[in-house]
């Protein structure tokens, strides 16, 4: 008896997506911490006690304005001491001086010796230079008189002091007395993969322009209504880490942002013409954490592609490289189908429905 063939299995239907390439406006996603654009710690430059502290713990002080008041009772005294001893060289030398012209004078009429004549010259030249000493030595004195009263080096917000009226402190010191940060305008430094950095560059994007606009998310979810400039990118990569600093500086007019902040900054690089963005439902991971789709060749069949992937827009994936225009993408049914099984692909709308 003829027996018939048996029916053929019918192919498994797959949602695809036909890969297209668009404009993008490329925007990185990258951690960082905030730092004050100008900051100074005050340490004393001459030795004493400190009498007095004359600001407010946490208050906006201006460049210029006193800070500390240390004991300025020894330093007064070598101040006085030095402008007495200019005042004394400066009589001696009127005295010299005079009897050196008298004495030039008198040389002529042979009424001193001409030994007489040179030795009172050259004690009024002698009286000159230890004026120019004492008073070398009386500026000292008068700048660490200066010293005794320590004022802001710039304009910002002051920190806690280190140091109560009555503390000892030491020219010079490595611990810091107070420290001023300038809030104004606040830096940010990003740090970025050199990997990254690489393939944005090969799309002529991620450039030391300072044109770049960062935005900056902050933790409550607004984001911080003031734009800030990609100033610089560092031109070391950290060995240990393998990535670059970036820096972006910010307006603050609000003192809305302080130093030490944890932040996650977004960086506009520019646009790229002909990016490739992927349904997130059509790339998955493996067990390394990379990047694979399934596609569907020519023939119909399921082909796998590694991918390497950007950031992402919306409901997309900025894929890198892995896919070209045209490809046919699974979005639908990927669970259902093995690499080299001829499928029969139904295109997807953007909206998930088959048409």
């Amino acid at each position: 008896m003829h027996q018939s063939p048996p029916p053929s299995q019918p192919l498994t239907e797959v949602g695809v997506v036909t890969i297209t390439q668009q404009p993008v406006a490329v925007v990185s996603d990258l951690i960082g911490r905030t730092a004050a654009s100008l900051s100074a710690e005050i340490r004393p430059q001459v030795s004493g006690i400190i009498q007095k502290r004359l600001f407010t713990e946490g208050a906006t002080v201006s460049a210029g304005q006193p800070l500390y008041q240390i004991d300025p009772a020894s330093y007064r005294a070598a101040f006085d001491e030095a402008t007495s001893a200019v005042k004394q060289a400066q009589a001696l030398a009127d005295t010299d001086c005079q009897k050196a012209r008298r004495y030039a004078q008198l040389v002529k009429d042979n009424g001193v010796s001409r030994q007489d004549a040179e030795d009172a010259q050259s004690a009024c030249l002698q009286d000159k230079a230890s004026i120019a000493s004492k008073k070398a030595a009386l500026e000292s004195a008068r700048i660490n008189l200066n010293w005794t009263t320590i004022t802001a080096p710039i304009s910002g917000r002051i920190s806690i002091s280190t140091v109560t009226p009555g503390a000892l402190v030491i020219a010079q010191q490595t611990t810091a007395l107070t420290t001023i940060r300038g809030l104004d305008t606040m830096y940010v430094d990003l740090t970025r993969p050199m990997a990254e950095l690489l393939h944005l560059r090969k799309q002529g994007l991620a450039t030391n322009s300072n044109t770049l606009d960062v935005t900056l998310p902050l933790e409550d979810g607004s984001v911080y209504s003031e734009k800030g400039k990609l100033e610089l990118t560092e031109v070391a990569v950290d060995e240990s880490t393998g990535s670059v600093t970036l820096r972006a500086i910010f307006p603050n007019p609000q003192h809305q942002l302080l130093p030490g902040m944890f932040v996650r900054a977004g960086v506009d690089e520019g646009i790229m013409n002909n990016a490739i963005l992927a349904p997130q439902q059509g790339i998955t991971r493996d067990a390394k954490g990379n990047a694979t789709a399934l596609v569907v060749d020519a023939q119909n069949k399921v082909e796998r592609r590694q991918l390497e992937t950007g950031n992402t827009y919306g409901d997309k994936w900025l894929v890198l490289s892995g896919l070209q225009s045209g490809d046919r993408l699974i979005v639908e049914g990927t669970d259902k189908v093995s690499v080299g099984q001829t499928v029969k692909p139904e295109t997807v709308n953007e909206n998930g429905g088959q048409s």
